[in-house]
């Protein structure tokens, strides 16, 4: 990596968990980094916490729910003179709760954000690096893409869509020099619940046994470098990914359905 427009990473989430430590990553390795988020005064506070390493911070300020602010993202950086070699998709949200209970409205901002998003960026991104050289796409999948998830029904959908997409563009590119690579993390120890408003979910009994957002980040950013295909954070998530692909749909439905319903939920 010699010339400086080559050594972007462009990072979306990257004002919290996960996202963020792949930007601490990536800046420690030297990186000079695009970092998206909807919070001035949060973009702010990150891109200064990340300019410590002495590499280049661009901030923008874009909300991932409107394809407008995607498509413009992708122009500022093209006025920027900003070509990343490494896109990391991991802004993403949930909501908790029954289908039939749960905010259709917001359930279409999460769906736009963690998938119409993580489309429009992907094509952007390999459009143009085709003739700029290698590339590596990271895409923040889930443990939640092998299973059915009642309680989280339409974020568990999203993650299987990233997950299944992810490995079909991965083969379509494999002779690009571009590689794709899912990360499969378990419950992690961020704000994502508050957010998605899980605190009265029984998974959160757990917390204390919750991965950390620094050790997934550096499973996902050692598996990117080395262009797999995928990998899963955890060795007691790849037993519960094990467990979901030797059960059948329905029961493994159940059992996630055991895993997130309230906890005020009679047995």
């Amino acid at each position: 990596m010699t010339d400086n427009n080559t050594k972007y990473a462009l990072v979306t989430g990257a004002t919290s968990g996960i996202g963020l430590e792949l930007a601490k990553l990536l800046a420690s390795n030297g990186y000079n980094l695009a970092i998206v988020g909807r919070n001035q005064e949060t973009l702010d506070k990150t891109a200064a916490e990340l300019q410590v390493h002495g590499v280049k911070i661009a901030a923008f300020n874009k909300n991932l729910f409107y394809q407008d602010d995607v498509y413009s993202l992708y122009a500022e950086l093209k006025v920027s003179n900003i070509s990343p070699s490494i896109l990391i998709n991991a802004a993403g949200q949930g909501l908790y709760g029954k289908f039939e209970q749960t905010d259709l409205n917001r359930e279409i901002d999460i769906i736009n954000l963690n998938v119409i998003a993580v489309m429009i960026l992907t094509k952007l991104f390999i459009k143009d690096r085709a003739d700029k050289g290698p590339g590596k796409i990271l895409n923040l999948a889930s443990i939640a893409s092998t299973a059915p998830g009642p309680w989280h029904s339409v974020y568990h959908g999203t993650k299987s869509f990233i997950l299944s997409w992810s490995e079909a563009i991965r083969e379509e590119l494999k002779n690009s020099g571009i590689t794709v690579t899912a990360l499969l993390p378990g419950p992690t120890s961020t704000d994502f619940f508050n957010k998605a408003l899980m605190n009265d979910s029984k998974i959160m009994e757990d917390w204390e046994n919750f991965s950390s957002a620094e050790d997934v980040a550096k499973d996902g950013y050692k598996a990117m470098m080395n262009g797999d295909d995928k990998i899963i954070s955890g060795i007691r998530n790849k037993l519960t990914v094990a467990m979901s692909n030797i059960s059948t749909d329905t029961m493994a439905a159940h059992r996630m359905g055991e895993m997130q319903k309230p906890k005020s939920e009679k047995e």
